[in-house]
């Protein structure tokens, strides 16, 4: 387990990327059309426990369409783009979506969105639990129908408190709080 986590975590090592990576990036221009792609992805999303995810899914595909017709063209360089790409494939359906989303987070740390370090986390989590291994940041929540909310599978002890805050993550007290405060809002939607 902790080998697998190492080998998404590092794709390259330190000496290489230090090696491949300029000492100043350089500027990039943002996307407009990814830009209008993240922005409507997180529009869906702003319904709360009233999403309606027989309309948003269907719109989720075709904005993974496109994303990926931008990043195959070359379209997507600033850190900007590969970090709205990457909650674009964050919504997908496959483990190689969440994957692809990590790649596309740690693509834009490197190109200056150093924010991104909380996508990343979340991509590698949900990765995980989709080819059935533990997450290990405590990213994500599920809720079975009528249940609480949950964040199992979860290796909680594999990374500390201090880590996760390096990397934007709440401690595990503040996600306690979260998820019961989640189970509240459901409670009180009726769902």
């Amino acid at each position: 387990m902790l080998r697998l986590i190492a080998a998404l975590l590092l794709f390259i090592p330190a000496s290489a990327l230090a090696q491949a990576l300029p000492a100043v990036a350089p500027a990039y221009a943002t996307n407009a059309e990814m830009t209008a792609i993240f922005t409507a992805d997180q529009g869906d999303r702003d319904a709360g426990p009233r999403i309606d995810w027989a309309a948003v899914r269907p719109r989720d595909a075709a904005r993974r369409l496109r994303t990926r017709a931008l990043l195959e063209s070359g379209a997507l360089q600033s850190g900007d783009d590969f970090y709205h790409a990457a909650f674009v494939f964050q919504h997908g359906d496959e483990a190689g979506d969440y994957l692809l989303a990590h790649t596309l987070a740690v693509v834009a740390i490197a190109r200056g969105r150093q924010d991104a370090t909380w996508i990343a986390t979340a991509t590698l989590d949900r990765y995980l639990q989709r080819i059935g291994q533990k997450q290990v940041f405590g990213t994500q929540y599920t809720r079975a129908p009528e249940q609480p909310w949950t964040q199992e599978p979860y290796d909680r002890a594999l990374i500390s408190d201090r880590l996760r805050a390096a990397l934007g993550v709440p401690d595990q007290a503040a996600q306690n709080r979260k998820r019961q405060a989640m189970d509240a809002e459901y409670r009180k939607a009726g769902k």
